[in-house]
């Protein structure tokens, strides 16, 4: 089947391309780019549109798996679709919501809204092992059980290994670096939620950077905005300049809000938080279950942290000049660290992509080229993704066709499954999954594996 995306602006960052042009795309993959009309079985005219890759989101949390139906449950996924996410990688923090192996092969066999590749995560293996205790060390039999798993996991495609240092504080360095000592040979990285934020920042990232001098390995320090985004960002950047400069390849990814979000019965709130933040309760957003739409007080506080650990908040802290910074700089690309639990969360997992094209293009704070690069080629190369990314021809026909005049991201606290306005049409495999904002075919994902 070929389409043709006619009489739009292509604009393709990692082939320096931004022209009128007409696109295209035969049997999932990009034929050409021409100023002719050939014949197609499917034309879509993008007059006064940008037509760009499909964004590739790099920190998400995938999708649930339903044991007893053997499937996942499509939440987060149909959100990200309809931003325009076309690749997405789970996994991250540490955490995988079943064995990637079984998540991977799931989305060979069903199919998927979007694309999804996953890291391991260290604390999903550390519990399969059997060490339940967060707090505490694991013992050697145990560490060879999660080494173990987690190469399997490597071998079956995914793409590195996530830490959730700051979930799990009995974590050594000698447990983390035996963990992903099997991404220096399979050429993947090592991403990391680390240990500590705020004042605590600096620290915390030196230990992530220890990892990667220990095995050479490719480093994504994750979500930089909401560790390093209460005053400490300017000096954090400098910190992570001095190490790319220095021959690591450290990237770090970040998204463009000014709350971060986290199941209230994790570490991030243990004792101490309020002090670490300078705040109180009232910062505390609840998202879902029976406090939802409620600010915090203490007594939801402590009720919840006993009886529901599992219902997510949205805790309103980080500063946004610093987050601003973490965006614009050349470093940082965009990702949402998006989180759902039956359509309930962080607006950002429906909004973060369309938000920063408005609030950092449109105002004129960064190009656009500049903007989606940070949205597909960046993390792409991060990825050694070849055929993502981009719209060379031979690469995979994900596009996106948006109008950004229209454009304007919905998701707000109180709806954050909303979808975004001005995206006109998203294709997988030079196939429409969404058309003017409406899912039309959610099953065009795979699994991506590496």
């Amino acid at each position: 089947m070929k389409t043709l995306i006619k009489n739009g602006t292509i604009v393709d960052p990692a082939n320096h391309i931004h022209s009128k042009n007409n696109l295209l795309i035969a049997d999932g993959k990009v034929l050409a780019f021409t100023a002719e009309e050939p014949e197609a079985d499917v034309v879509l005219d993008a007059a006064g549109k940008y037509v760009c890759p499909g964004f590739l989101d790099i920190h998400m949390h995938e999708d649930p798996y339903d044991a007893e139906n053997d499937r996942l449950i499509p939440d987060i996924t149909l959100s990200m679709l309809r931003m325009g996410v076309t690749t997405a990688i789970g996994g991250n923090c540490g955490i995988n919501t079943v064995s990637p192996v079984k998540y991977l092969d799931l989305m060979d066999r069903d199919g998927g809204a979007i694309h999804m590749g996953l890291l391991a995560g260290h604390t999903s293996f550390r519990e399969a092992a059997g060490h339940g205790d967060k707090y505490t060390a694991i013992q050697p039999d145990e560490l060879k059980k999660i080494a173990a798993m987690t190469q399997e996991a490597l071998e079956a495609g995914c793409v590195g290994v996530s830490f959730g240092i700051r979930y799990v504080p009995g974590v050594s360095m000698e447990e983390m670096v035996e963990t992903a000592r099997g991404c220096k040979k399979a050429g993947k990285f090592v991403a990391a939620h680390v240990r500590d934020d705020a004042e605590f920042i600096f620290r915390a990232v030196n230990e992530l950077f220890d990892i990667g001098r220990a095995l050479d390995v490719p480093v994504q320090n994750s979500h930089v905005g909401s560790m390093g985004g209460f005053g400490q960002m300017e000096r954090l950047l400098e910190m992570m300049d001095r190490c790319r400069a220095n021959g690591m390849e450290l990237t770090g990814d970040c998204y463009p809000y000014y709350a971060f979000s986290t199941r209230i019965g994790e570490t991030t709130y243990d004792d101490g938080f309020l002090e670490r933040y300078h705040t109180d309760y009232s910062v505390i957003e609840i998202c879902d279950g029976k406090y939802k739409g409620q600010r915090c007080t203490e007594a939801m506080f402590r009720e919840l942290r006993a009886e529901a650990p599992r219902t997510i908040t949205v805790c309103h802290v980080m500063k946004p000049k610093d987050v601003d910074m973490a965006l614009l700089h050349p470093s940082i690309m965009l990702a949402s660290d998006g989180l759902m639990s039956n359509g309930q969360g962080h607006p950002r997992a429906a909004g973060t992509f369309p938000r920063f094209l408005c609030n950092y293009v449109k105002t004129g704070r960064l190009s656009l080229d500049a903007a989606i690069a940070k949205m597909t080629a960046m993390p792409a190369r991060k990825l050694g993704l070849s055929n993502k990314g981009t719209l060379r021809p031979g690469a995979d026909a994900d596009v996106v066709i948006f109008d950004l005049n229209k454009l304007q991201d919905k998701a707000t606290f109180e709806q954050p499954n909303l979808p975004p306005e001005g995206i006109n049409y998203v294709l997988l495999n030079g196939q429409i999954a969404v058309d003017h904002g409406k899912t039309v075919n959610d099953r065009l994902g795979r699994s991506l594996r590496k």
